[in-house]
């Protein structure tokens, strides 16, 4: 089960998540209470491990800012929440190692979620970043050729259900694990890894595969069955 801490601020946040076993850590470039500044954001990435998915997250922003700020803060990957074309998807792709595009759940634009050439999808509540849960069942649209990684409202105390319900490929999590805006918790933090791997390994034993998919391998390889 991949994890993403999302809206890190400061460099503590971002250590304390690594340490409490997070594949990647999210930094917001769109107006918000966790708003970061490209420059602070490049200064945290250099900290972290090596293995660590860096994640710029833009909402409505020009392709070409999207490529300076992901390249000035040496970032892995980009996260397109807006209204972005499928187009421009492509063209952001073709410049980033991984992309991730995000939807919000019910969107009429999920069923054509292969358009955008994502290398992963992410299903999040219609107000991003509010802590608001939607209706998971919303999220049945989404391709499943694609990774999808969940998000919207996510604590420790519900991921697991969410996970049962979606069987994503990964979780998102950033006001669920804060203390207050744009400051995480270290035990809520511990508490979601360990929720979230937990049910997890209870998909894996109940799938008819093994998960093979790791962010950036080929985008269509998700499921193997008979592993």
């Amino acid at each position: 089960m991949f994890v993403k801490i999302c809206g890190i601020t400061s460099e503590e946040d971002a250590l304390v998540a690594v340490a409490m076993g997070a594949d990647a850590v999210g930094f917001v470039f769109s107006p918000s209470p966790r708003q970061i500044a490209p420059q602070r954001a490049a200064e945290i990435a250099r900290r972290l491990p090596a293995e660590i998915v860096t994640v710029g997250v833009f909402r409505d922003e020009t392709r070409e800012r999207v490529i300076n700020v992901v390249h000035q803060a040496r970032l892995r990957a980009a996260q397109l929440h807006g209204h972005e074309s499928s187009a421009d998807c492509h063209w952001v792709r073709q410049r980033v190692r991984w992309l991730i595009r995000g939807f919000a759940a019910g969107d009429p634009h999920l069923d054509k979620a292969d358009e955008y050439g994502a290398d992963a999808i992410l299903i999040d509540s219609s107000a991003p970043g509010s802590g608001e849960v939607f209706d998971w069942s919303l999220a049945e649209g989404a391709p499943s050729n694609r990774r999808i990684i969940l998000a919207g409202g996510l604590t420790p105390a519900n991921v697991g259900d969410a996970i049962r319900v979606v069987r994503p490929w990964g979780v998102d999590v950033s006001t669920g694990v804060e203390s207050a805006p744009g400051r995480k918790d270290a035990s809520k933090i511990r508490a979601f890894v360990e929720a979230a791997r937990a049910a997890g390994r209870r998909k894996s034993r109940m799938a008819p595969g093994r998960l093979m998919a790791t962010l950036g391998s080929p985008v269509n390889q998700v499921w193997i069955t008979g592993g």
